[in-house]
């Protein structure tokens, strides 16, 4: 299949502007953080709202829940962000430049992407085992092998890079395996409600790309998980 130059431009452009606000938002400060996430939260109540009204037009009594659900999801990753802070009530008495820390909510999205881009290429190049009826283009080949390829990537750049050493290698080692695990079911349940409301993408927000849902379908599951691992594991 021949390469559209102008979707290509478009999905190029859109992925330059994304990373550089991602990047902006992770690395300013702690207030640039909290506000990037909780856009994002927003986005995602949004969509998840206008595919609910899809699936059942008439059964407004889900939406709220369902909105709240997903408001709540992000919070676990807003909290890996600031130690433990938001949850305990202290985030605004200590402060947003004193208790950010960037090392955990910036490992874990890594981990992410990571793990899709691995996938994807081992999938393109070995895959053809089907992983799933819901999302026909995952194979189990492309799935195990960015399982794989994540954990030796975030280990070899722990191993490498002094900021994430801060935490030992075995909770990375588990804290990649935690991301493309779940990762991989978030985006699994997206597709499945995708489908089931009979759309493609979860929104425009990003030309060529999708919306804030299919940005962040695997952060919304993987980031609970990682937050109940520090807690029971790293910061107990």
């Amino acid at each position: 299949m021949a390469l559209n130059k102008e979707v290509f431009k478009t999905r190029a452009l859109t992925a330059l502007v994304f990373v550089a606000v991602m990047l902006v938002g992770f690395l300013w400060n702690g207030y640039s953080f909290f506000i990037l996430i909780v856009g994002i939260s927003i986005g995602c109540v949004y969509e998840i709202i206008k595919i609910t009204k899809i699936i059942q037009p008439n059964n407004w009594i889900i939406y709220l829940p369902q909105a709240i659900f997903y408001a709540l999801l992000l919070l676990f990753y807003i909290d890996l962000g600031f130690e433990g802070n938001l949850f305990n009530g202290q985030l605004f008495e200590k402060g947003f430049f004193g208790t950010y820390n960037i090392v955990i909510p910036f490992g874990v999205i890594l981990s992410i992407w990571i793990n899709d881009t691995m996938a994807y290429l081992v999938g393109s190049f070995i895959g053809k085992t089907p992983f799933s009826k819901i999302s026909p283009k995952k194979t189990w080949e492309g799935t195990i092998g960015g399982a794989l390829l994540c954990v030796l990537i975030v280990s070899t750049i722990v191993f490498y890079v002094n900021p994430f050493n801060k935490i030992a290698l075995h909770h990375w080692v588990m804290i990649a395996l935690l991301c493309a695990v779940f990762g991989t079911l978030g985006d699994l349940l997206e597709s499945k409600i995708k489908r089931t409301a009979g759309i493609k993408d979860s929104g425009t927000f990003m030309p060529g790309h999708g919306g804030f849902l299919d940005r962040f379908d695997s952060l919304l599951i993987a980031a609970p998980v990682v937050w109940f691992y520090m807690k029971l594991f790293v910061n107990n």
